[in-house]
């Protein structure tokens, strides 16, 4: 089953949000985590959150944003963070959350739904082959001064 985030879920979003940054091998500033929980709550933000359930305990985790596209009228929407813990893998979880935000972009009116994942991420990247195609862009970041 998979649910949107709701206010009193703040300890197992946490628990899985920090297990998926661990992940990375990225440790977040405790400002940043209020202020994406705070961002996933607000309506008027164009992020949200939802949990894949396993035996009513969240076991998965997905973000996703909303924002506009020079190349189409309609919104974008941006996967931009996809986990599921080790005990609910090889469940279909991950393609629940996936189909989920799919759903909710369509439903919003969005023309396109896109992720990133490390090239190193060969079990993600095998799902993804299935349920979606390469685009055949690279990224490249470039950090700003904080202002």
């Amino acid at each position: 089953m998979i649910r949107l985030i709701e206010p009193t879920d703040r300890e197992a979003w946490t628990q899985l949000w920090k297990a998926y940054l661990a992940f990375y091998e990225t440790v977040l500033p405790d400002e940043v985590y209020a202020s994406t929980w705070s961002r996933l709550l607000d309506p008027n933000e164009p992020t949200w959150g939802a949990f894949a359930l396993q035996d009513g305990v969240p076991v998965g985790l997905v973000h996703w944003i909303f924002h506009r596209h020079n190349w189409t009228i309609a919104d974008t929407c941006y996967l931009q963070d996809l986990f599921v813990a080790p005990e609910g893998r090889g469940t279909g979880l991950g393609s629940a959350l996936i189909d989920h935000v799919a759903a909710d972009a369509t439903a919003k009116g969005s023309s396109r739904l896109y992720w990133l994942t490390h090239e190193s991420n060969a079990t993600a990247r095998a799902l993804y082959d299935k349920v979606a195609q390469r685009s055949g862009f690279i990224q490249y970041r470039r950090n700003l001064p904080a202002s």
